[in-house]
């Protein structure tokens, strides 16, 4: 039976700068005519749709369903736009590289993400640092594919599934930095690692109820043999 490790991007994987909190604020002043650059929302853990309709509820502007999606969608428009910035000023966090090749070299083990980005975020994000290489992103869960995050663990295991056959929930591990991550997880009634790479203070996240609670993934040997189970 094989390991399937779901990846959170933002805070556990990379930290991509500040252009999506920038575009976001774009987005709303373009489309509403209303200055968005303090709305004070948050983004950790939560998934792009539910970031647009926290930003509009904060920001006191009536809009119905319809504006989420065209909010969304420029979200995408300017993070395409912003690639070069967000690889200048963006990381990779310490670690990832080396656990994910081995991750991946491993004949057991499948590497995907579960994010509250949208695919299309997701995807130029892990292109953008050059992690794409190691994840199937086929398999992933997005925020496009559920604005709640508790209902995404379940989407990248029939996902999963579909393609590599059955799963052991106990062999399912979702890698987050948030207590949302944490959440998640149980909802889904999988394991979970928490790393405090991310902007969650480390007393929050040993109270989330994770498996285990790690400063970040830079011992590779201690993660692996974590996610494995060897």
């Amino acid at each position: 039976m094989r390991t399937v490790v779901l990846w959170d991007i933002d805070g556990t994987l990379v930290r991509a700068g500040q252009i999506a909190g920038t575009v976001f604020a774009a987005a709303v002043e373009a489309m509403f005519g209303v200055p968005a650059g303090d709305h004070g929302v948050p983004y950790g853990g939560k998934t792009d749709p539910q970031i647009a309709r926290e930003i509009l509820a904060a920001l006191s502007i009536d809009h119905d369903e319809s504006h989420v999606p065209a909010l969304v969608a420029e979200l995408e428009r300017g993070l395409v736009a912003g690639q070069g910035e967000m690889r200048e000023r963006g990381v990779v966090l310490p670690g990832v590289e080396s656990v994910l090749a081995c991750l991946h070299d491993h004949p057991d083990v499948v590497n995907t993400v579960l994010t509250g980005n949208t695919r299309a975020n997701a995807v130029l994000k892990l292109d953008t640092f050059a992690l794409d290489r190691w994840i199937d992103l086929e398999v992933g869960a997005f925020g496009s594919d559920d604005a709640d995050r508790n209902n995404l663990v379940q989407i990248a295991l029939e996902r999963t599934a579909t393609r590599y056959g059955p799963v052991d929930l106990d062999r399912v591990w979702v890698v987050g930095d948030t207590p949302f991550d944490a959440a998640c997880a149980q909802a889904g009634g999988v394991r979970c690692l928490l790393v405090a790479t991310g902007h969650a203070e480390r007393i929050a996240l040993e109270a989330a109820g994770a498996d285990r609670v790690i400063d970040d993934l830079s011992d590779t040997k201690a993660v692996v043999d974590l996610l494995i189970q060897r």
